[in-house]
Formats: structure tokens, C-alpha cells, sequence
């Protein structure tokens, strides 16, 4: 991958994937729905195994706006209440991915079904159901098998919808290929202590710069 953009810009976008996955998991199993765009996005970027550009990734910073917003909300210390699920799901994926990272023979299983499933990614419009009930198949023969489980709460009738269920282990897979990203670009927990403030002003100037 090349290092267009700044390397502040590269580890904000990544994060904001991260947070991007963890946002729709939580309005899908509260209220059943979610944002198309943002979903096609976040489920793309398992797909993108050779972008040029982190941006890229997501199809471009507007990809990622919806994360973007979130991770600028999280760090300003916004609506702390209602975000409490979001800031456990990003950090619980976060912890994931790096048990997942530790486990080279799982990473190759996964990137080689994730291939495999790509053609039907290209034609993800009208086939988001299929699309996410095979990246949830893949998440249920890996990364379910840790012993580390991410605990996803919500309106029982969601959670126990199938297709539901479905985009929400499509979409942890996802978060967790963001936390691979952002590592890659030189994220770490400590800054998210350390470098709050920048981090959270380029969140908002993406932000601003993706359409807001």
C-alpha cells in the first residue's frame, strides 16, 4: 500500500473503519436497519486486498464518513451515554484483530474464502444478504472459534433475526480488517491517549472534506 496522505490522515481513516463497522453493528441489532452506503463500504474493504491508497479501501474518505463523524463524536467526549456500546464494540474489535494477526494460519483461511467470495461482492447491490451471509460464514469458522467472543446487545427480535445476524458478523469481520489497516499505518492504543486531539482534528476535517 502507498502512503499517499499524511500519516495521521492514513491512521484516521482506518480507525474511523473500525468505528464505521462498529456504529452499523450497533443500529442493526437495536433497530433492525442500516445506512446502505456505509454498509456497501465497510463490507467493500474486506474485498479491497490490494488498495493503493487507505482511502481506497472504503471506495474513497466518503466511503468512511459515517466512521468519521463517530470517532470525531467519540473523541470530543459526545454523547458518552449513548455511545458506551460503540466504544466497547471498537475496542473489543481492536483486541481481536490482534489476536487474529497472531494467528497466521487463520488470516490465510480467511483472505483465501474472502476471495473466493469476491465475485459476488461486485455485484453487492442487490445481493447484500447473499454477500454478508458469506462473509458471516467465514467469521463463524474463524474468528468465532477464539476465545475471545465480542458480546453484540440490542432488541432481541434483531438479534435473532438470521439476515441480521448475518450483516452483524460481516461487519465485525470488516471492523476487524479496518484494526488490521490502522496497524499497519502505525496505529496503536497508546495514541489514542496521547494524540487525541490531532486525531480528533482530522476526523473533522475529513469529515468536513467527505460532504458533511
Amino acid at each position: 500500500m502507498s502512503h499517499a496522505g499524511s500519516t495521521l490522515q492514513q491512521q484516521t481513516i482506518s480507525l474511523a473503519g473500525v468505528v464505521q463497522a462498529a456504529r452499523i453493528v450497533d443500529q442493526v441489532s437495536r433497530t433492525g436497519s442500516y445506512p446502505p452506503e456505509f454498509l456497501e463500504a465497510s463490507i467493500h474493504s474486506l474485498f479491497k486486498f490490494d488498495a493503493d491508497t487507505t482511502d481506497g479501501v472504503f471506495g474513497g474518505v466518503e466511503g468512511v464518513r459515517l466512521g468519521l463523524q463517530n470517532l470525531a463524536a467519540i473523541l470530543a467526549n459526545q454523547k458518552e451515554a449513548e455511545n458506551r456500546d460503540l466504544v466497547r464494540y471498537v475496542f473489543a474489535l481492536l483486541y481481536l484483530e490482534g489476536k487474529f494477526s497472531a494467528d497466521p494460519a487463520m488470516m490465510q483461511v480467511v483472505r483465501s474464502r474472502l476471495e473466493h467470495a469476491s465475485f459476488r461482492a461486485e455485484h453487492f447491490a442487490g445481493h447484500v444478504h447473499d454477500v454478508c451471509h458469506s462473509i458471516s460464514g467465514i467469521y463463524q469458522d474463524t474468528l468465532s472459534k477464539l476465545k475471545f467472543r465480542i458480546k453484540v446487545t440490542g432488541s432481541a427480535q434483531h438479534l435473532q433475526d438470521s439476515k441480521n445476524a448475518d450483516i452483524i458478523r460481516a461487519l465485525l469481520l470488516a471492523g476487524i480488517r479496518s484494526g488490521f489497516l490502522w496497524r499497519q499505518v502505525g496505529g496503536r492504543r497508546w495514541k489514542l491517549l496521547f494524540q487525541r486531539k490531532a486525531l480528533l482534528r482530522c476526523a473533522q476535517d475529513l469529515s468536513r472534506a467527505s460532504g458533511v
